[in-house]
């Protein structure tokens, strides 16, 4: 889990009930709501990957699926 004061133990899916690590880094936003400069990032196992990346490009929003690597985290 990723909290706002401390560094994330463990890169976890960001689909909703699985627990699996991560691998991707999905970046969007939403045209609407959100400037260029605004991304948002979900983190993906490689199950779930393909899911959520299609679940926000249903909905037109600018998607970008990277592998993930820890050690650019912040």
């Amino acid at each position: 889990m990723i909290s706002l004061f401390s560094e994330p133990e463990q890169f976890t899916c960001s689909r909703a009930g699985c627990s699996a690590t991560a691998g991707w880094r999905i970046e969007w936003r939403n045209p609407k709501i959100h400037s260029e400069d605004r991304v948002k990032v979900w983190l993906a196992c490689d199950e779930h990957s393909g899911y959520l990346r299609d679940f926000l490009a249903a909905r037109d929003f600018p998607v970008t699926m990277l592998a993930l690597n820890p050690e650019d985290a912040p």
